[in-house]
């Protein structure tokens, strides 16, 4: 960026004017996500927090603060330390283990998220990420090809949860002009950090069990189809939408995000192209009524129309980097 005064060219360098904290980075997609902005915008620009110490390559990769999002002061005392100016807010807790502690997930959630929306407000933040999920959908919505807007029913604690934070977000920015972007994530997979508690953590925990012990017991059922996509198509589509032009952001509840969708019986035979004495059992739980509620696949036109969003990974794709890059953490 240049701006011309008194027929001198200044030179901004505009990383250097970006400040970003991530909270939630010791999560699944804190952790990628972390590094990949470490790796874009510096690592000097990008302050880590979570409750707990994140991964050696965050936590030695810059500064790293110990945070609790229900601690409004604490987060504003953070912000203006650091001069931050866009926020991701990643901490939550998932779908599975949200069902065990209703109050105490709606609590993070949702108090969470006000915290974060009002301080944006207060301190004027350039911008904000929040990740909504395919939780918001129900039994009522479209099972396949589900669109960008249909019946939203969520009979899950974290569910609900994510639907109440997509009206706050579209208020917050209705009202009070707060430049907050979502996406609903569909499972994601990462061979970086392991799976937090959801639904679709069988699709991170098979390729840890394949290269273990050659058999995994899964908890849903063999025909049980659900979006999934792999992490670092998800961390492209995050930096992507906080990087688009704000005219192209034209939905600020959340943008349906789709990879690819498969079922546990599918990812099996992925592996065992790979590993052909894999095994797979199945075991449902209580997991297996909250994956049929969701959608089998997600429609995300809407968001390849608005700002160009495409994914890159498909499944057998996926499925050659993941037993590598798993095989090697599980090798030191």
């Amino acid at each position: 960026m240049k701006i011309y005064q008194h027929e001198k060219i200044i030179t901004f360098n505009i990383s250097a004017m970006k400040k970003i904290l991530v909270i939630g980075a010791s999560g699944q997609i804190g952790t990628d996500l972390t590094i990949e902005l470490r790796n874009r915008f510096g690592n000097q620009n990008v302050i880590a927090s979570d409750l707990r110490n994140a991964s050696d390559e965050v936590m030695k990769s810059g500064v790293f603060e110990i945070l609790n999002v229900l601690d409004k002061d604490g987060v504003k005392d953070i912000i203006e330390r650091h001069n931050i100016t866009e926020i991701y807010h990643l901490a939550a807790i998932l779908s599975g283990n949200a069902e065990k502690e209703p109050a105490k997930s709606w609590d993070i959630n949702m108090q969470g998220l006000f915290n974060i929306l009002e301080l944006a407000k207060e301190l004027k933040l350039n911008k904000i990420f929040w990740p909504s999920s395919i939780a918001v959908f129900g039994p009522s919505t479209a099972k396949t090809n589900t669109p960008q807007f249909d019946i939203m029913d969520p009979n899950t604690v974290y569910g609900i949860s994510k639907l109440a934070g997509e009206r706050w977000c579209e208020y917050f920015f209705e009202k009070y002009g707060v430049d907050v972007r979502g996406l609903r994530y569909p499972g994601l997979i990462s061979y970086k950090a392991e799976a937090g508690g959801g639904t679709t953590d069988y699709a991170v925990e098979i390729y840890y069990e394949a290269i273990k012990n050659k058999k995994y017991e899964c908890f849903l059922s063999e025909n049980t189809a659900l979006p999934m996509m792999f992490m670092e198509d998800a961390i492209d589509a995050t930096i992507g939408i906080m990087e688009a032009d704000i005219e192209k952001v034209k939905i600020r509840s959340s943008y349906n995000l789709a990879g690819i969708s498969f079922d546990p019986k599918t990812i099996a035979e992925s592996i065992k192209k790979h590993i052909p004495e894999f095994e797979i059992t199945y075991k449902p739980d209580f997991r297996q009524a909250i994956a049929e509620s969701w959608p089998q696949s997600i429609n995300d036109s809407v968001a390849n129309k608005d700002w160009g969003w495409k994914h890159k990974y498909d499944l057998d794709k996926m499925t050659e980097l993941m037993l590598r890059e798993v095989g090697k953490k599980l090798s030191k």
